[in-house]
Order: structure tokens, then C-alpha cells, then sequence
């Protein structure tokens, strides 16, 4: 008899909030979770059943942690590849699978790929040095980003004028024309390896232009059916060219022309949609582990509206957690608190994040900006 999901190890690079809430999922199928973090105070530590302390870029160190699971998994795309290939080579199961994840972990080949398979994306123009910079056909303004290792808005800067190019990224990095956009919106798109596939309705985004975060999020979209259509056809495209097991998150602009043009990819459950714990029939950490289980998907609609609030550290804060106005809040009605375990907070670190759900979508708009008003993380 083949082996049943809960008698199999699953090991997952990366501790965070993205692997705690995996986790969380995962006990609900008896699985056991092996996590391995460079941090020794990882959100993950006390739910995993085994939790190793190492570097997740070092080869021996992922090669010799991936021989102890099944299946290994990623919440973070900054891991060494070399040691996934080696355990796939082995027979091991690695999903997303690592050729998926060495072309996501460089932005250059992400949009190149893009180019080749007709998926639509902001012009862009390839650099390795600040005098390519200069030389660049790119109009200003535009967006510089590293290829390599940005994540959360680091690593990406706007460029308005030869004078920025001064304090510009010395470093393999990607140019884009800036997209004039009415918003920021995301698909997820989960696919098993039997080839079977599902969206998630699409959300859209507001962002802390400061920190350069997603603050906001709103599901499902109420942009018209026919832009909603077409991105989730765009991103089960992407997932089909990619041939990707497991989820792959599509962060997407639609332009104040009606376009819809592809940002960035995650390979992995993403902060687009933390809403679909309490906002849809099945989550997107649920889902990430039936596809890569290769288990039937779930049932991906919206219950109700959900607006999802990052909490992140205030400024001119740093040092041990402390949530303020956490009591008001969970006096709301439709409030869902998920805290990530982070001991420690700092300016503008992802701490945790808010669900509201409410069958009436200006109301859940109103009750999230009245907790980003109310709850802060403090030292």
C-alpha cells in the first residue's frame, strides 16, 4: 500500500511566519515537519517536530537536512539550489522544483522568461555596473532593482535623474520602465504534479510606500470580470510554462489603460494571501501542501469579503514585542490576530498580520483602517 500523507516527513527551508502557518496547516494531516533556520529563535522552532539551527545557502548543511524528509518545501526562495538538485538527483521530492526556484531567485532570467513565453511585463533592460546604468536606453524615471536577494522592497530603488545613478546599486541589476498603474493586485495559483490547477479569486494591494510593503489587501477584487479573468489566465499560464508544483504567487499591475502586466513571482505561500485562512472555503497553505502532496486541490471561492492588514514594527522601535491596543481589536466583530512569534520587533518588520472579514466590504475596510490606527507594535 503506498504511503499515506501522515507517514511522511516533510522538511521545509526556512522558519518564519511562512513555514509557522504551514506548520499549523500540516498538524491537521498528522505530518511531521522538519524545519531547518538559521535563526535560533525562528517562529517555527516550538511547532516543528524537529527544528535544526544552520545556514539554508550552505550545501552540506540543506543536502544533510534534506536526506531526513520525503518532500522538501521552501518560504524562502534564498536557498542553495546545488544541494536540491544533488537530493533531487537522489530520488528526493523538491517542491517547487529547483530549476523553478534558481530561475525566480534572479530577476533578470525571471523576466527574461517572461519575454520568451509572451507573458506581459514592464520593458526592461539588463545591467551589471553603474556605467551600464548611465548608458541605459530606459527614459527616466524608472525602477532599479538587484537581480539577486531582494525581498520586501529592499534592493529596489526609483531613479529620476542622472544624479541618482550616484547612490544606484553596484551590482547585477535590473532596469524598468516605471508602470503608471491604477493598482497592485496578486493570483495565486496552485498546481499538483498531475498536472491539475486552481486560482485564487484575484486580491488587490495597497502598499506602505514607505517600507515598500504590502499594508492593505483586499479580496476578492472588485475590478470587472473581464481583468479578473485574464490575470488568473496569465498566472495559470506562468505555472504551466514553469510546469511548477506547489503554489506559485503572481504579483501583477493593471495599468490606467485596462493592461495587465506581470511585476514579480513567488514560489511558495505569499503574503497576497494570508486572507484565504479565515476569507476562503480552503487556504493557500492548505492548498500548497495538497498540490506538493499531489492530493486533490481544494475549493479555492471567497466566503465573504476579507481586507488583510501586515502588521509590521513601529518606527524608532527596536528591541522585545509589545502589540498595543491588541484588546480593542479583538473586541471587533469578524477579527482574526495571527502573530508571528517574533520576540523582538523593529522598524517596519513583519511582526504579523490582521484578518477582517465582514459580508459587507466597506465595513471591513473601515474596521482594518481603525486598527491600523489602534494596534501597534512597540518596545
Amino acid at each position: 500500500m503506498a504511503k499515506q500523507i501522515s507517514d511522511l516527513k516533510l522538511g521545509i527551508l526556512g522558519g518564519g511566519q511562512l513555514g509557522r502557518m504551514l506548520i499549523q496547516e500540516a498538524i491537521n494531516y498528522n505530518l511531521t515537519t522538519l524545519i531547518l533556520d538559521p535563526d535560533t529563535d525562528a517562529p517555527c522552532k516550538h511547532l516543528a517536530n524537529y527544528f535544526e539551527c544552520g545556514s539554508i545557502t550552505d550545501f552540506d548543511t540543506v543536502y544533510n537536512f534534506g536526506k531526513k524528509a520525503d518532500i522538501i518545501t521552501i518560504e524562502i526562495e534564498k536557498v542553495n539550489i546545488e544541494a536540491l538538485e544533488q537530493l533531487e538527483k537522489e530520488g528526493k521530492l523538491v517542491y517547487p522544483q529547483s530549476r523553478v526556484i534558481r530561475l525566480i531567485q534572479d530577476k533578470g532570467v525571471q523576466k527574461q522568461f517572461f519575454k520568451e513565453n509572451n507573458i506581459p511585463t514592464a520593458p526592461f533592460q539588463l545591467v551589471n555596473t553603474k556605467e551600464d546604468i548611465r548608458n541605459s536606453n530606459i527614459p527616466f524615471p524608472y525602477i532599479l532593482k538587484q537581480r539577486k536577494d531582494g525581498y520586501d522592497g529592499k534592493g529596489v530603488m526609483k531613479i529620476n535623474g542622472i544624479a541618482d545613478i550616484e547612490n544606484a546599486f553596484d551590482a547585477p541589476c535590473l532596469i524598468e520602465e516605471l508602470v503608471d498603474f491604477e493598482k497592485e493586485i496578486a493570483v495565486i495559483v496552485s498546481r499538483n504534479a498531475n498536472g491539475e490547477m486552481k486560482t485564487f479569486p484575484m486580491v488587490e494591494m495597497e502598499f506602505n510606500a514607505e517600507a515598500n510593503l504590502v499594508e492593505f489587501l483586499i479580496s476578492p477584487s472588485t475590478y470587472p470580470e473581464s481583468i479578473q479573468e485574464r490575470a488568473e489566465v496569465i498566472a495559470k499560464n506562468i505555472a504551466t510554462s514553469l510546469n511548477i508544483t506547489g503554489l506559485l504567487a503572481v504579483e501583477m499591475f493593471v495599468t490606467r489603460t485596462g493592461e495587465i502586466l506581470v511585476n514579480e513571482l513567488a514560489p511558495r505561500p505569499h503574503n497576497s494571501g494570508h486572507q484565504t485562512i479565515e476569507g476562503n472555503y480552503v487556504s493557500q497553505f492548505n492548498q500548497h501542501l495538497r498540490a506538493i502532496f499531489n492530493l486533490p486541490l481544494g475549493d479555492t471561492r471567497a466566503t465573504n469579503n476579507a481586507v488583510m492588514i501586515n502588521l509590521l514594527g513601529e518606527k524608532n522601535h527596536n528591541g522585545v514585542a509589545k502589540y498595543k491596543g491588541l484588546e480593542k481589536v479583538m473586541a471587533i466583530e469578524g477579527v482574526y490576530v495571527h502573530l508571528y512569534g517574533k520576540k523582538y520587533t523593529k522598524p517596519f518588520r513583519k511582526m504579523g498580520h490582521i484578518t477582517i472579514v465582514d459580508q459587507n466590504r466597506e465595513k471591513a475596510i473601515e474596521k482594518a483602517n481603525y486598527i491600523k490606527e489602534t494596534l501597534k507594535v512597540i518596545s
